[in-house]
């Protein structure tokens, strides 16, 4: 990376949260163009659920403390015809949005059909067509895992939307009406 690359270098932290499982990705954002960094899922181990917000927090602790990222992207609470899963999914991303705010990063929040409509072109994309684009935009050798393929399309959602080029926490982007796509 020569010194124009490096001073133009956004790292972010995109955040799928889940009560059992919480995936992560990291992207670098050299100009306009993304480039993998690294992604993975927190696992919780069975038992109480503060034993797992706990777990989820100290996770994401590691991955910031590892990662360092300069901007961190969260996917927002979607309503689920469920009512306790839905309680406990805002409690495991309300552990990873404190945990953020301790180390002092910015958060943006995206809905599920916003980061579907960026990645994929469709806001009712499958998980398979969100791995399948992930996978192709970032030019990985395999498909990583269903969360951590999400985190990642949050991570490109924050950067096509911008926000990570101007620091901002807002969710604002531009659509184009050809394609679909967010872009800068």
């Amino acid at each position: 990376m020569n010194g124009i690359e490096a001073a133009s270098t956004i790292r972010i932290l995109g955040i799928d949260p889940g009560s059992r499982i919480t995936g992560y990705g990291v992207i670098d954002l050299i100009g306009v163009t993304p480039h993998y960094v690294a992604s993975g899922c927190i696992r919780t181990a069975e038992g109480a659920l503060e034993q797992r917000l706990a777990q989820i927090y100290a996770g994401v602790a590691e991955v910031i403390g590892l990662h360092r990222p300069s901007a961190v992207a969260v996917e927002r609470v979607f309503m689920a015809k469920n009512a306790d899963s839905a309680l406990k999914l805002g409690q495991a991303r309300g552990a990873v949005l404190v945990c953020i705010a301790n180390h002092g990063l910015g958060i943006g929040e995206y809905a599920a059909r916003q980061i579907k409509q960026a990645v994929t072109g469709q806001g009712g994309a499958d998980k398979s067509q969100v791995q399948h684009m992930v996978t192709a935009i970032l030019k990985l050798s395999a498909t990583p895992q269903a969360d951590a393929a999400d985190a990642l399309a949050i991570a490109l959602t924050h950067a096509y939307a911008g926000s990570a080029l101007t620091g901002s926490t807002s969710v604002r982007g531009r659509s184009s009406r050809s394609t679909g796509r967010w872009r800068l």
